[in-house]
């Protein structure tokens, strides 16, 4: 049997960062990760550059049925401490589009940065390592698992979700907090991208590969980014975001020209350009493949006719399909591509300071288990960091 001060359930962004700021206390450490190696998901991220922050990190950046109740760790330790620590390893980076921060080199950069920073701290880290049964007696936490029996005062759940099943996610830590009587709201995948069925799904195949700047709304909520045609519906950073916002059924609305009033922008092709067809100015604006689709489905009996014969009412509702392109999907790709997971462990139970609970000493969450999720771009690496960074400090 092995005893220890701290147990640590998962060696990813979360665990092991809590595992280093606990290790540098003095504290006795076991990270016990079920996969062949750590950070698997850290490795993947980002094209295998790991978009490991964002420099605007802000709480309205991410859903929980709770949603006060990331800012304390965020505030705490926060995306410049965080590339602090990076800047200590010599590892460069840069920023691409909307202050998302990525590695210059490869995400391995990252891994290894946290590998050492733990070693130094006396970290000790199983791989390879099944858990069978977790007990709880006399405030003391006993995990049988495929390398013995492990023991410790402090128990620290950062097994993540359940997105991309390959990576090892299994979605113990829920399973968990059921043990220990905790409510764990309804998940699902997020910042994921939608499938498309019938004609839709037809339309997509044929426009595969094809990405557009958008913007793309459901009621209040919109984003604007690229999105990108896939052979099974829309990918892209814009339906990845909106994705955590939609629901079964729910439709959502593209604007294809973000930039332009598409009534007036087809009144002004008409007055000027009275003997040109809509599909040659519009591919001015517009992919031509993606002109010729719309021309299929919104103005098909106009498509060779001048646009001085046009009747205004036709012009219109071409433009209301510009500015509003109606689409619904009929799902997403689950939690196979999916990037998080949406809801969790219910933060109501926890203490925001300390991410220990508050039925049961000595148990924490950090991480992608607890019901709360960023938007894409950083903001979930960053939550890591921070919550990790929480429970580090106490347990």
């Amino acid at each position: 049997m092995n005893s220890t001060d701290v147990i640590i359930i998962g060696a990813g962004a979360a665990g092991l960062t809590c595992a280093l700021i606990a290790g540098q206390r003095g504290r006795r450490v076991v990270v016990l990760e079920r996969a062949s190696k750590v950070g698997k998901k850290i490795l993947i991220s980002g094209g295998g550059r790991c978009n490991f922050t964002n420099l605007n990190i802000e709480p309205q950046r991410y859903l929980s049925h709770n949603p006060h109740f990331c800012k304390s760790a965020l505030s705490r330790y926060t995306q410049w401490d965080f590339i602090a620590l990076l800047e200590k390893h010599g590892i460069a980076y840069h920023e691409k589009s909307l202050g998302q921060l990525f590695c210059d080199h490869t995400a391995k950069d990252i891994v290894k940065m946290l590998l050492d920073e733990c070693e130094h701290a006396n970290v000790e880290i199983q791989t390879d390592c099944e858990i069978t049964k977790l007990e709880c007696s006399s405030k003391r936490y006993c995990l049988y698992t495929s390398k013995g029996q492990f023991t410790a005062n402090s128990l620290v759940v950062a097994s993540g979700g359940l997105s991309i099943p390959k990576m090892g996610s299994s979605g113990y830590g829920f399973e968990l907090a059921e043990q220990f009587g905790l409510n764990v709201h309804p998940t699902q995948a997020a910042l994921v991208p939608f499938t498309m069925t019938d004609v839709h799904k037809d339309l997509c195949e044929r426009l595969a590969g094809i990405s557009v700047p958008v913007t793309v709304s459901i009621e209040q909520q919109s984003f604007r980014e690229k999105m990108l045609f896939t052979h099974r519906g829309l990918s892209g950073p814009a339906m990845l975001q909106i994705s955590n916002y939609w629901r079964p059924g729910v439709t959502l609305q593209i604007n294809l020209l973000p930039d332009n009033d598409a009534a007036e922008l087809l009144k002004q092709f008409k007055e000027k350009h009275p003997k040109s067809v809509l599909r040659t100015l519009l591919t001015q604006y517009l992919p031509k493949k993606l002109v010729v689709e719309l021309e299929q489905i919104v103005w098909l009996g106009y498509a060779d006719k001048p646009l001085g014969e046009w009747p205004d009412k036709q012009l219109f509702r071409v433009a209301s399909t510009l500015n509003a392109w109606a689409l619904k999907p009929s799902g997403t790709e689950g939690y196979r591509t999916a990037e998080v997971t949406l809801g969790g462990v219910d933060t109501r139970q926890i203490s925001s300071k300390t991410m220990e609970c508050q039925t049961q000493a000595g148990l924490y969450f950090v991480g992608e288990v607890l019901d709360v999720t960023g938007h894409l771009g950083g903001f979930n690496f960053q939550w890591a960091w921070s919550s990790g960074f929480a429970a580090g400090q106490y347990v």
